[in-house]
């Protein structure tokens, strides 16, 4: 069963920090964490230590 997460965070953008919210469907809280590292990381070219996730969140849909 799949669940939706909302995570939220930071990741650098040149020399500022950029914030992001990003709504994932995932099993469980630490697939829907790596879910995200691979979303920014991908899409800004990052590695994971540029990307902190500063809160994440269970919805209440499925």
């Amino acid at each position: 069963m799949t669940k939706e997460f909302i995570v939220s965070g930071t990741f650098k953008a040149g020399s500022n920090r950029e914030r992001f919210t990003k709504t994932v469907s995932s099993q469980n809280r630490k697939n829907a964490i790596e879910k995200v590292y691979s979303l920014i990381g991908s899409k800004h070219r990052l590695k994971r230590n540029f990307i902190d996730i500063t809160d994440i969140s269970e919805t209440g849909s499925s």
